[in-house]
């Protein structure tokens, strides 16, 4: 299946010892790249700062389509750096889709009307280039004027943090993307993550292992590509430092270990 490639895949250029707030190279980010660039067509970013404004032009380099995030948080500040960098790499040539803000709703770190205030700015920047947001599958039903601002609906799909068994985990999966196109109400979907844990503590009734994690990725691809779902896998590398976000679960999502070396193939 990895052979065959995949629609798109979760980046981070993250290496042992750094987290957010670390400065990531251009050399680093391109090694990442250059070890997946085979294996998909899109890859997904999460910050437009610190470095990580690199990714969607080494990305275009490589032949690889960019949803490129800009990362919201509590910070008026950081938000606004976030917001101004991702508009700056969409003028450069350097994004197909544009996410704006990951999970915020989920975190509780702006109110709604803040988030529909950083939408319409980027969306009034950048015409000609799709506009979304991202968030777990059920807060777009809870915020339609969210969902109705959004020119592509990026949804998270994640059984495990639901404490779904591995072996019901592709349908319960499949119904959480269904309830987002009832949500969407005809506009584009893409599912912005989903993955398992190959390693770490069990969550209720989902528990980490490799063949389980083998066996989702394959699973959802499969479908993905059947149904023709537009797909990012969560993740293309384990994130050590995840581990304090997470628990020990999550530093342990990558198809790629935090070396850089495949742990399936």
């Amino acid at each position: 299946m990895l052979e065959a490639g995949v629609h798109g895949l979760c980046f981070s250029p993250y290496l042992e010892g750094q987290a957010p707030g670390s400065i990531v190279s251009e050399s680093q980010i391109r090694a990442r790249l250059e070890t997946i660039q085979p294996y998909t067509r899109w890859i997904r970013s999460f910050s437009c700062t610190e470095g990580h404004e690199q990714t969607p032009r080494i990305a275009h380099q490589l032949g690889l389509k960019t949803l490129v995030g800009a990362w919201l948080g509590t910070d008026p500040e950081i938000n606004e750096r976030e917001v101004n960098a991702a508009i700056e790499v969409a003028r450069a040539g350097h994004v197909d889709i544009l996410a704006v803000g990951n999970e915020v709703m989920l975190r509780e770190d702006l109110s709604e009307d803040e988030l529909l205030g950083y939408l319409e700015r980027v969306k009034r920047a950048l015409p000609g280039i799709p506009v979304g947001y991202v968030d777990a599958y059920y807060l777009f039903e809870k915020h339609p004027r969210i969902t109705a601002a959004c020119d592509v609906v990026l949804t998270n799909c994640y059984p495990f943090w639901e404490g779904c068994p591995r072996e019901q985990a592709i349908a319960y999966m499949q119904n959480m993307y269904r309830r987002t196109v009832a949500a969407a109400a005809g506009k584009k979907i893409i599912i912005s993550e989903t993955g398992w844990p190959h390693l770490g503590t069990a969550f209720h009734g989902a528990v980490p292992s490799v063949e389980g994690a083998m066996r989702y990725f394959i699973d959802t691809c499969r479908w993905a590509e059947q149904d023709a779902v537009e797909l990012f896998y969560f993740a293309a590398f384990d994130e050590a430092w995840k581990v304090g976000a997470e628990g020990d679960v999550g530093a342990y999502w990558g198809l790629w270990d935090k070396n850089g070396v495949s742990k399936y193939v």
